[in-house]
């Protein structure tokens, strides 16, 4: 369902709902005994409760807070998570912590009952609003460690004074609200329904956070069962993301769009200016030299056939498919961000300053009429990510079997890419740096490197290094045919503390209203 679907009715909630914890009282402003009269008073309040649970924006931007992309503009707030340069204060410290929705959630939850509506429904209706609320401590917990679990309303004056609760008793209860919840979920909506909260998403979100917490066993028992809903890996994966395809079989969860109502104003941020563009996710030279040849080899395996004069020909397709490259034709034209001649050129107003561009979400600008207001949905969670979620799972489990290469393999052939060398991958070692590198190409740019540095406690010999773009030279206008001469652009030194910064600074505007809130180390 597109999301002016799931907002019929927020007018009736809103005020008694859409109350910012922690700053403003949450107290409701319509008489309950009027409100909750119907079946339709309680779906418009349930509605309420999806409006705002996640934005596309975070998906597509949490790169540059990894070694995937960089974030030129320090306005847009995400080049200090990148650099490590982040505080309390910084504008981009506001970003994640946020209390609206759970609010919402709490107040439906206290609220639905009395209402004259079949249990079943009534049933679901919680169950989704139980998954909106677990989602958003499933971000927080991960973004700022420990934060305050709240599961009832509360007024100003308990909000200003309520203390974190460790980040272990916050995964704790979002795992238990996503085990209640998934049998109460149906495994597929039709019509007007789709893009409510399913079985699979709830399942998927607590594998991931199972697998997060290193909960091996469970994570690829739930990954496994998900298997088993009817899922299934989209064809093509350069038109998995394209508007017309939306909602197709390997979408899991995703945040609904429309265009005009419910607007997806985020594509503009990625093409350069000579497209229309911001190029404000500005991918780096390291995730484009993490993709393999097309032969399954490393470039700098000797023999992959990897030719650096000509760096893009003979790769993975998902390269082609999710950046934009020096001499790659794009929009009815050779992309060039080598020459200083071209208005694609890295040192350009609103260009890319790695020189290269997203292209995963806008393959073809020609879907759109406005790129700045478009209806395509944001991808939340997909059935590539569950499938890799097992084989990682099984493989941290020390159970290697043949299911692994099998889900490892389904992944990459979708993508045109060979299925595992089984004589290299053969151990758990190695088949750990496989899951993990397929995990980052597949994944790219969709918002999840960030969590898997993180988790992995690999953030200094990631994160923490110099930024590197493209080499200079020339491209032909008529072939695209490059000729490179130089090094790689130096974009931007990085550092990271490990004992700082796999978490984020509560916002110091938090701080200044609780003084019972204790600021993450370091900060």
């Amino acid at each position: 369902m597109k999301q002016v679907g799931l907002m019929l009715g927020l007018a009736l909630c809103l005020s008694a709902c859409n109350k910012d914890f922690l700053d403003k009282n949450p107290q409701d402003s319509y008489s309950n005994s009027s409100l909750w009269s119907s079946e339709n008073d309680a779906l418009s309040a349930l509605n309420g409760c999806y409006s705002g649970w996640e934005d596309g924006y975070n998906t597509v931007y949490m790169d540059c807070a990894s070694d995937n992309a960089y974030g030129q503009y320090y306005w847009e707030g995400y080049t200090y998570y990148g650099n490590g340069s982040i505080t309390p204060s910084s504008p981009s410290a506001q970003n994640r912590w946020s209390y609206s929705t759970i609010q919402r959630c709490n107040w439906f939850l206290e609220n639905i009952d009395p209402t004259p509506m079949g249990d079943d429904l009534k049933s679901r209706f919680k169950a989704e609003a139980r998954f909106l609320r677990a989602y958003q401590y499933f971000t927080m917990s991960q973004l700022y460690g420990d934060v305050p679990l709240v599961t009832k309303s509360v007024s100003a004056a308990e909000a200003n004074v309520v203390t974190r609760a460790a980040k272990a008793d916050v995964q704790a209860f979002v795992l238990s609200e996503l085990t209640a919840i998934a049998p109460l979920l149906p495994v597929k909506y039709t019509g007007g329904d789709i893009g409510r909260i399913t079985r699979g998403a709830a399942l998927s979100l607590k594998a991931r956070l199972e697998l997060y917490m290193g909960k091996y066993a469970d994570a690829a028992t739930d990954a496994s069962t998900v298997m088993t809903l009817g899922y299934t890996l989209f064809p093509s994966y350069s038109d998995l993301f394209r508007i017309q395809n939306e909602n197709n079989s390997e979408v899991i969860l995703d945040i609904q769009y429309k265009e005009n109502d419910v607007s997806n104003g985020y594509l503009g941020v990625m093409p350069s200016s000579s497209f229309g563009g911001w190029s404000s996710i500005d991918p780096t030279q390291d995730i484009v030299d993490a993709y393999e040849t097309k032969t399954g080899k490393l470039i700098t395996d000797p023999s992959s056939g990897y030719n650096a004069e000509d760096p893009y020909n003979n790769r993975d397709p998902r390269l082609n498919a999710s950046v934009v490259c020096p001499g790659q034709l794009y929009e009815g034209k050779y992309f060039n961000s080598i020459e200083s001649t071209s208005a694609d050129f890295y040192n350009g107003g609103n260009n890319s300053l790695t020189g290269y561009s997203v292209k995963k979400f806008t393959s073809h600008l020609s879907d759109y009429a406005d790129m700045w207001n478009t209806g395509l949905n944001a991808i939340v969670i997909r059935y590539a990510e569950i499938l890799l979620t097992y084989a990682e799972a099984k493989i941290e489990s020390g159970v290697i079997d043949e299911t692994v290469y099998q889900a490892i393999d389904a992944v990459r052939t979708r993508a045109g890419m060979p299925k595992t060398d089984r004589t290299v991958y053969k151990d758990q070692a190695s088949l750990r740096q496989l899951v993990r590198r397929e995990r980052r190409v597949e994944l790219a740019f969709e918002g999840l490197r960030w969590y898997d540095i993180q988790r992995w406690k690999v953030g200094p010999e990631t994160i923490g290094k110099t930024v590197y773009g493209v080499r200079l030279g020339k491209v032909d206008n008529a072939t695209g045919k490059l000729t490179l001469t130089g090094d790689h652009l130096k974009v931007e030194e990085r550092t990271f503390d490990p004992e700082k910064n796999y978490l984020w600074p509560v916002p110091q505007k938090e701080m200044d209203i609780n003084k019972s809130l204790v600021q993450n180390p370091k900060y």
